[in-house]
This record gives C-alpha cells, sequence and structure tokens, in this order.
C-alpha cells in the first residue's frame, strides 16, 4: 500500500521480518498441555502481530507514497465493518483477538506487496516456501518419533507443531502452489532438487494427515495448474518445464507411497485408515461429516439472526451454545469448554461473526484478486509473470476449498502464509491512484501504528505470561495468571472448581461469576455457582 525505494534499508529490513515470521509462525509452540490448542494458536498469534507490526513500521518509515489498489477499499471495507462488529460484541476481549488476527492479515499483505514492489518478491516467496515445508516436516517428525517433544499433542498427531494433524495438512494444501512456482522456475540445480524434496515431504505429510479437506484442496489446485500451466498455456510443449513438472509430479507420487508403506508411531483405528479417509470423503450421513451439517445449520442460524454487523469476531462459542441441537457432537455440556473456538469452516464463521456484509467485501477483495491475476495471465504476459498469477488463483482456491471444511483465516499460521503469500505475488497489479506522504503524515501513521500495534501485541503477550505462569503447577500460580490474562475463562474455572473443591466456595466464586461473564451460556460455571449456594 505504501511505495519504498528498493535501495532503502527499511524495505530490506521488512523483508528480514516477514521472512523470519514465517519460519517461526510454523514452529511457535508452548509445552503446556493443559491448555490444548491454545499453546499452539497463543504461540502463533504472537508471531503474527510481532511480525505485521515491525513489517508495517518499517514500510511506512521508508514511505514516500501511499499506493492505492482496488482491492485496497475492499479490504479497508471489511475491516472497518469487523470493528463495528468488535465493538457491538458480547465479549469484547474475544472479539479484539479475532479483530487483531484480521488487522494483522491485512498488515501483511500491505507489507508483503509493498516489499515485492520494491524488488524482493522472489526472496519473500522463497522464504514461505521453505516455511511451508519447515511445518509439514514438523508432522512428519512427530509421525515417525524421530524427535520425542512436550510441544507436540499426542492426541492429534500428526499435528506436529500446529497441535492439530488437520491444521497441519490444511497449511501444507495452502503453501503448496507456492512451493511448486518457487520450485518450478528455480535457476540452479540443487535449488529445484531441494524443492522437489519438499513437494515430497508435503506430499507423505497430506497423506499421513487422513485431512479430508486438505486432500480435496491440494488435489484442486494442482489439477488448475497442471491443467493451466501444462496444457492451455502449452508448458509441456518447453522441455525444461516439462521436465520438471514430470519431476515434480515423481517425487510427489512416491513421497505418497513412502508415507503409506513405511512404518509409522500414528495410532489408527482402522486396518485401512489411508481408503477409510478417501471412500468417507463424501459421506454426510455419519461422523464428522454429519456433524459438520448440524453445525453448519444452527450457525447460520445464528447468522440469520445478526445478519448485518454479526455476533462479533470470535464471539461464536459464547452464542453457539443457544443454538445447539439435540445430538448436536459440536457441543459437549459435561466439559468444561462444551465447544471448539470456532465453527468448522470459515465461511460460516465469517457470516456468523462478522455479518453478510463484511463477508461481501472478503469474499470481493479475494474475488477481484483473482479476476486481476486471471487477467493478467490471459494477456499474454511473458510465462514468469503467467505463473506467478496462476499460483495466485491457485492458492486462493485451496484457500477457498479448505475454508469450507475448516477454519484457515481465523487460525494465525494458515493466516499468516495466505495473506502474505498473495500479497507477494499480487505486486504486478495496476494502481489506481498515488497519494505523496509528507513527512508530518508519515510520522502520524507510524504513532498510530505503534500505539495500535503495541496494544494488541501486549494483549497477546498477556496471554502466552499467564499460560507461562500456571504452568507452575500451585493455586498461587493460577491465580496470578488470572490477573495476567483476566479473559480466561479456563484458568477462572481451573481455580473455581479447585477452590470449590477444597470447599472454599468464597474463593471460589468470583472466579465462577467471572467465568459466566465471560461465557453466560456456558454451564460448567453456573454448576459451580450452583454447588456454592449461588443462584440466577
Amino acid at each position: 500500500m505504501v511505495r519504498t525505494e528498493s535501495s532503502r534499508p527499511e524495505s530490506r529490513s521488512a523483508l528480514r521480518a516477514l521472512q523470519a515470521g514465517a519460519i517461526l509462525v510454523m514452529l511457535a509452540a508452548l509445552p503446556y498441555p493443559l491448555f490444548q490448542l491454545d499453546r499452539y494458536t497463543f504461540a502463533k498469534e504472537l508471531v503474527l502481530l510481532a511480525t505485521a507490526l515491525a513489517a508495517a513500521l518499517f514500510c511506512v518509515h521508508s514511505a514516500r507514497a501511499v499506493t492505492v489498489f482496488m482491492v485496497d477499499s475492499l479490504i479497508a471495507g471489511f475491516l472497518a465493518l469487523s470493528l463495528i462488529s468488535s465493538l457491538l460484541a458480547a465479549n469484547g476481549w474475544l472479539a479484539t483477538r479475532g479483530l487483531a488476527l484480521s488487522l494483522a492479515g491485512a498488515g501483511l499483505f500491505w507489507a508483503a506487496r509493498t516489499v515485492a514492489r520494491a524488488g524482493h518478491g522472489p526472496r519473500l516467496i522463497a522464504a514461505l516456501a521453505v516455511a511451508v515445508v519447515i511445518g509439514a516436516a514438523t508432522g512428519l517428525i512427530q509421525a515417525y518419533g524421530l524427535i520425542t517433544s512436550d510441544l507436540a499433542s499426542p492426541t492429534r498427531a500428526p499435528g506436529g507443531t500446529f497441535g492439530n494433524r488437520n491444521f497441519m495438512a490444511h497449511q501444507v494444501a495452502i503453501g503448496l502452489p507456492v512451493l511448486l512456482l518457487v520450485t518450478v522456475q528455480a535457476r540452479r540445480r540443487r535449488h529445484f532438487a531441494l524443492g522437489a524434496a519438499g513437494v515430497a515431504l508435503m506430499a507423505a505429510a497430506l497423506v499421513l494427515s487422513r485431512s479430508r479437506a486438505a486432500w480435496l484442496g491440494a488435489a484442486a489446485c494442482v489439477a488448475f495448474l497442471a491443467i493451466e500451466s501444462l496444457w492451455v498455456g502449452r508448458g509441456w510443449a518447453e522441455r525444461q518445464f516439462r521436465r520438471r513438472a514430470l519431476v515434480l509430479g515423481g517425487m510427489a507420487v512416491g513421497g505418497m507411497l513412502l508415507a503409506m508403506v513405511l512404518p509409522n508411531r500414528l495410532n489408527w483405528r482402522s486396518d485401512s485408515p489411508y481408503l477409510d479417509s478417501l471412500t468417507g470423503m463424501t459421506n454426510y450421513k455419519e461422523g464428522s461429516g454429519r456433524g459438520r451439517l448440524i453445525q453448519y445449520g444452527n450457525t447460520l442460524q445464528m447468522a440469520l439472526d445478526h445478519p448485518i454487523f454479526g455476533v462479533g469476531p470470535g464471539n461464536w462459542p459464547l452464542h453457539y451454545p443457544r443454538y445447539m441441537s439435540p445430538g448436536d457432537p459440536s457441543f459437549d455440556a459435561d466439559d468444561v469448554i462444551p465447544t471448539n473456538p470456532w465453527p468448522s469452516s470459515d465461511w460460516v464463521a465469517m457470516l456468523a461473526e462478522r455479518g453478510l456484509p463484511a463477508s461481501v467485501f472478503l469474499l470481493l477483495a479475494g474475488g477481484s484478486v483473482a479476476l486481476g491475476a486471471w487477467a493478467r495471465v490471459r494477456s499474454g504476459a511473458r510465462r514468469t509473470a503467467a505463473l506467478g498469477d496462476l499460483t495466485i488463483v491457485a492458492t486462493l482456491i485451496a484457500i477457498v476449498i479448505v475454508g469450507a471444511f475448516d477454519v484457515v483465516l481465523l487460525l494465525p499460521a494458515p493466516s499468516f502464509f495466505a495473506w502474505t503469500a498473495i500479497g507477494a505475488l499480487a505486486s504486478s497489479a495496476r494502481p489506481i491512484r498515488e497519494v505523496p506522504l509528507s513527512p508530518l503524515a508519515r510520522r502520524r501513521l507510524t504513532l498510530l501504528l505503534a500505539v495500535v500495534g503495541a496494544g494488541l501485541l501486549i494483549r497477546s503477550l498477556s496471554q502466552v505470561v499467564a499460560m507461562a505462569v500456571t504452568g507452575a503447577g500451585s493455586r498461587e500460580a493460577l491465580e496470578l495468571a488470572a490477573k495476567v490474562d483476566p479473559a480466561s475463562y479456563r484458568i477462572h474455572m481451573l481455580l473455581a472448581q479447585e477452590w470449590r473443591a477444597d470447599g472454599q466456595c468464597g474463593r471460589a466464586l468470583p472466579h465462577a461469576e467471572r467465568a459466566r461473564e465471560l461465557y453466560p451460556d456456558h454451564p460448567a460455571p453456573r454448576v459451580v455457582l450452583r454447588r456454592c449456594g449461588r443462584t440466577g
């Protein structure tokens, strides 16, 4: 969004921040099993926010003008409506966290585009490709027991540092087009060989994950790239391009076959787990497929009841107990935390949490980027540019398909990757205007970014610190953690239940009441309050 000079050190500093952040967001995790998925998402959110803030400040510091593209107004509209939704949300803590994710994503998009327009696009895209291979490798390391670590969740293997096999696989599916682009365009043989090895690793990780959404997303984007680049784009007629495509295809098949035949440490209940996942891909009469349909129907009713601004970013779990139906597998009344933090779809979540107008703005933003890339492909531009634009469309295809069955843009790692990759690849789009930025305006913009970013960063850091304090195990540590992160429903419920078990209702009640304030319709706080004689 801002124009910098490629020779200025600030653009190179922004590049390094984005490169480091891309790798760190894949690896970030905390060794506190008590917090389940939060120990992964909180750590990755902190990296996401820190990287977005650093990259944005570097870009603005060297800005001479604000370069406006058509998609910018659509993203700004989405963010503005999300802000209003946050202000109206019942749980402001959850809303702030959800809004921060969107703000950081947009910041990464604009920073990546600025860095790419300064001439650093190939280096940034290469770093993203390396990062996604590292993410896949963490899943493989867990699957084969190469390293034993508390950072990996044994109940959701092979999730690696994502904590969940589906999340790892979704990241791989979304990142696959970028890795293929970098590998096909590699100028040196050793770089091509490394990229081909990465393709094999990612293919193996996809198979071992048994993630049907990731399989569909990866298959769709690869099929699109093959048809458009090899057939329609006549890449098959070019000897080197054809040879590299065949090698990559062979490496992918080899990686999948090895994953199925090599012994691993995954404890599947079925004797034919991969075949079962494949044949059950369209089964919506039972299992997780049926649960999704029930959840989608209930969540869409939530969206119909809040059509304009939704229930607020991150507020879906707060409201879902009011919409759950009998036999709904998405709700477990006996669990302290009876629902997941998000519904099993980005698009259903957007409608319910942000409302229809914000969802339309986001859809139009993605559509405008895809149509612009498609138009540049059809304009007959040189192959290098065409491959980059095809990668934009393929990445968006993967995001749309995977996001239809699970969350993508609501999670920090895939959100980081998606916004950054598309921003860097879409840098060749034609701007619609350029507004000069005076030194005074630049200082004010820098101050605004610093204040807002620091506030969101401190809030994110408090969640991580509270988690670390809780890890000490004592009740005094839990009390301190509740003060560090007063919005932690989990910590307040732990204290409420422990004090109640010791017969000290006087100390349990404040935490139970706080937990009920945070999640009014969750059953667990009411149970503690009732047992302590508090009604109403």
